[in-house]
């Protein structure tokens, strides 16, 4: 059987979630690596697990990732290029009820501002902070390595201990707020700074939240009494 039977078994055993793994280099052959799916909307998207990317990488040279779409085509999603590029590593993509496959590689794609699926740690509302820096000010923040699940994340919020790390220091309470500051929120209303959205002028703020498409939005009452601190890049 060839690496692509194994990974198909594994697609059509996952079904109506969605597969992934790792394709490695290991003893002069490619092997396919199932990996665990740490997304919470397994029927949606996939988030390889890190421990079985370091087991993969342990064994071999990693050169491409895989992951099933259970009811659609295997053309790749926005989502998909976002994380193609990110990885830097080709893609292979298979639909288990036809055994459709489809290939492809990084090839510059640059994913916009407005209108994203949220992905843990690729597309979501600390990312499109940093890909707003990148973008407007020709700024690259430094990589911060989080939990490797939202659920874990949000059991226990870090962006107070992530920011400072990257060029963050906080703003007081009596400035005024500038564009590109981040603005940490409480939106839970538990305590729980959960969430960054960026100011980006007249009254405005861009952010990612949870199940819903990046955006731009009005920095009314309600998210103000959600904003608990602001930080400023300092670098």
């Amino acid at each position: 059987m060839t690496w692509k039977d194994i990974a198909l078994q594994h697609a059509k055993k996952d079904a109506p979630h969605e597969a992934c793994g790792l394709v490695a280099v290991y003893k002069g052959k490619e092997k396919y690596f199932p990996c665990k799916n740490l997304a919470e909307e397994l029927e949606e998207q996939f988030i390889l697990d890190p421990d079985d990317w370091i087991n993969a990488e342990d064994q071999g040279e990693i050169v491409a990732v895989f992951h099933s779409h259970p009811d659609h085509p295997p053309t790749p999603s926005q989502a998909d290029l976002a994380s193609c590029e990110y990885l830097d590593l080709p893609f292979y993509i298979v639909t288990p009820e036809t055994s459709d496959w489809y290939y492809f590689e990084p090839s510059g794609y640059e994913k916009s501002l407005i209108g994203r699926e949220w992905v843990w740690d690729i597309q979501d509302c600390w990312s499109l902070i940093t890909d707003w820096y990148k973008q407007k000010k020709d700024i690259v923040i430094k990589h911060w390595k989080r939990p490797k699940s939202p659920k874990e994340f949000s059991e226990s919020p870090l962006f107070e201990y992530g920011l400072p790390k990257v060029g963050f220091v906080e703003v007081d309470e009596n400035d005024e707020t500038e564009v590109g500051d981040v603005l940490l929120m409480d939106t839970t209303n538990t305590g729980k700074l959960d969430h960054v959205a960026l100011y980006v002028g007249d009254q405005t703020i861009l952010q990612h939240c949870v199940k819903r498409l990046s955006s731009r939005e009005t920095y009314d009452e309600k998210w103000i009494e959600c904003t608990k601190k602001r930080y400023r890049y300092a670098q």
